[in-house]
Formats: structure tokens, C-alpha cells, sequence
């Protein structure tokens, strides 16, 4: 079943929903939360306002697949990131930027197949990000680099994959330990990571003009398969070979496609991900330094702490007293 609704019906019922949203201003910024209307599903959308940044959190799940019809007029100027979930022609773990003008009529749908789950952040206006980046405008593709020059162009977007690099900074802002003024500039730094990673990316997408294999959807669906795959057995990962016969592709398109996927080797991300599910652990003091090692699948606690400090520029003992003394513990 899916249910299909008008933009007008569809914010009416937001309005509804969230008479008297909850909302808490702070020096420098202002943050509302609302709550899904229970016809479409539960969760909430809670929105930050910082400097010249519009910050749009999305943690909810549908009951039905949506679709909105709307008549849209106006400009965005917007960085996305879907850690989960199918919207608009965005699809979980993609990144995207929408960039200019835009009107017409369309229909916007969201799957319920997966929860919501991503960050959007929203310029103010489209000079922010040009006077961001003046130095290095010229190293970005012409078509981008002319569009953010000139924000009157027809919008277009651009979408690629969450890089594992995005993906700590996401979930820093979504679990963000701070309040206040310290909340204002730590999730505004984290916005501009996100933006630098995302200019980066779209360099390295240009000096780097794809060349590798063509992907159906199953071999896409069967390479987020081997990403479970590699964090559910984080201790005692599968080797190359046999991760590819647990998915039922050959070595050569797993790690191809797994690169043009994920944007790194698979053990590549295998690395990462472990080191940040230490850091986790270590961060919530659910297990020192010889557990959260044995966890990631380290059975030299001196190898672990080398590959935690060239990852995090400190060693896991000093990171863990540096959060108990920021705590005050």
C-alpha cells in the first residue's frame, strides 16, 4: 500500500501534527524538533539553525511508501547525505548537492523499505560556499564551478557515494555531546567538514574519470551485503575470496565495485570501521583498552594502539584520561 498526498495536504498535516513544535533557542543558534504525523509513520525531523547553515537531522521510519505531488518553485542551495533511506531519487548511502534554481511540477517519493536516516545541510545563500571556497573554485569541475558561480542556472544535482571519511563526522553531529555555544561551533565545524569532503570527493571524481565496471542494482545490493558482512565480524573478518563467495560475486567485481561504491578498498573501510567502533567503545567506557582491541579484532594490543594513533593522532590510553578529564571524572 502507499499513500499518495498533495504538498498542501501534506504540510497541513505536519501542522497538525505540531501545533507548538519543541523548540529551544540558544546563543547563536535555535533547534525545533517535530514529529512524524502517525498516518505516515513515527520518528522526527529536527532542525538547526547556525550561521548562514540550515542543519536538517531525519531519524524516522514510514509505515507506507509516500508519494507527494507538488507544483516547487525556488532555489537550493544544499549539501545531502543518506546514511538510510530512499527519497527523491536518493537512495541509502548516497551523498548529494543540489545547486540553483528550480520550479515545475513533480512527484517526490519516499520508501518505507528503510528508515530515514540523513543529514541535509542547507546554505543561507549560495555566496556562503563561494567565498568558502574562492581559492580553490578553480580546481572543481567546469559545470559545478559555473553553477556555484552563477546561482541562477537551472538546479542540478550531483550524487555520489558516503565515503567512509563522511561517515564519522554524520554520526558526530547526530550524537553530539555538547550544548550551547560549544554545540553551535562544534556542529558548524562538522557542517564544513562534511562540505570539504564533499569538494573533494567531486576533484577527485574529475581527475579520476570513471573507468570501472558497470554495476547492475543486485551487484550493488550484494556489495552493501558484504559491508554487513565485514562489520558483524569486525574480530574475524573474511577473507577477499571468501567474502566474494558469500555474496556469489568473483573477487575482481567485489573489490572494483566495492571501491565505486564505498570509495576505498574493502579493507580499507574494514580498517576504519574498526578503529572508529573502538573509538566508540572507548568514548562510552564500555571497555578499556585490551577489550575494545579484542573487540575490533586485534590480538596485539601494541598493534592496536599504533594503528588507533596514526588514525586519531592519539594514542588509545591518553584518548580515553582526555575523556575522563573532560567529563570530570
Amino acid at each position: 500500500m502507499a499513500i499518495t498526498i498533495s504538498r498542501t495536504d501534506y504540510d497541513e498535516l505536519w501542522r497538525a501534527c505540531n501545533p507548538a513544535p519543541l523548540v529551544s533557542s540558544h546563543s547563536g543558534y535555535c533547534e525545533q524538533i517535530e514529529v512524524v504525523p502517525e498516518q505516515f509513520g513515527e520518528g522526527y525531523i529536527q532542525f538547526i539553525q547556525l550561521r548562514e547553515i540550515n542543519l536538517a537531522l531525519f531519524n524516522y521510519q514510514l509505515h507506507h511508501d509516500l508519494y507527494i505531488r507538488d507544483e516547487v518553485f525556488g532555489a537550493a542551495w544544499e549539501f545531502g547525505f543518506n546514511l538510510s533511506g530512499n527519497c527523491s531519487g536518493k537512495h541509502t548511502g548516497e551523498n548529494f548537492i543540489e545547486w540553483g534554481a528550480y520550479e515545475g511540477e513533480g512527484t517526490w517519493i519516499t520508501y518505507a523499505n528503510d528508515p530515514v536516516y540523513k543529514v541535509d545541510v542547507h546554505l543561507e545563500a549560495p555566496d556562503a560556499l563561494f567565498q568558502l571556497i574562492t581559492e580553490t573554485l578553480e580546481e572543481l569541475p567546469v559545470e559545478i564551478r559555473q553553477h556555484i558561480e552563477d546561482c541562477n542556472r537551472n538546479c542540478f544535482d550531483e550524487i555520489n557515494v558516503i565515503t567512509p571519511a563522511m561517515r564519522s563526522p554524520l554520526e558526530q553531529i547526530f550524537n553530539c555531546p555538547f550544548q550551547g555555544k560549544t554545540k553551535q561551533i562544534y556542529l558548524e565545524s562538522k557542517c564544513l567538514e562534511l562540505i570539504a569532503l564533499k569538494l573533494e570527493q567531486i576533484k577527485a571524481t574529475e581527475r579520476s574519470p570513471g573507468t570501472l565496471c558497470l554495476l547492475k542494482p543486485d551487484d550493488v545490493d550484494r556489495i552493501y551485503v558484504a559491508e554487513k558482512i565485514l562489520k558483524a565480524n569486525l574480530d574475524h573478518p573474511p577473507s577477499l575470496m571468501e567474502l566474494a563467495r558469500q555474496i556469489s560475486l568473483n573477487d575482481y567485481k567485489l573489490k572494483v565495485g566495492f571501491q565505486q561504491v564505498f570509495g576505498t578498498t574493502v579493507f580499507g573501510y574494514l580498517h576504519q570501521h574498526r578503529m572508529e567502533t573502538a573509538r566508540q567503545l572507548l568514548t562510552e567506557r564500555r571497555m578499556n583498552v585490551r577489550e575494545a582491541a579484542q573487540a575490533v579484532g586485534y590480538a596485539n594490543q601494541s598493534h592496536f594502539a599504533a594503528a588507533f594513533r596514526k588514525q586519531f593522532g592519539v594514542n588509545p590510553k591518553a584518548y580515553v584520561i582526555k575523556g575522563k578529564i573532560g567529563l570530570g571524572l
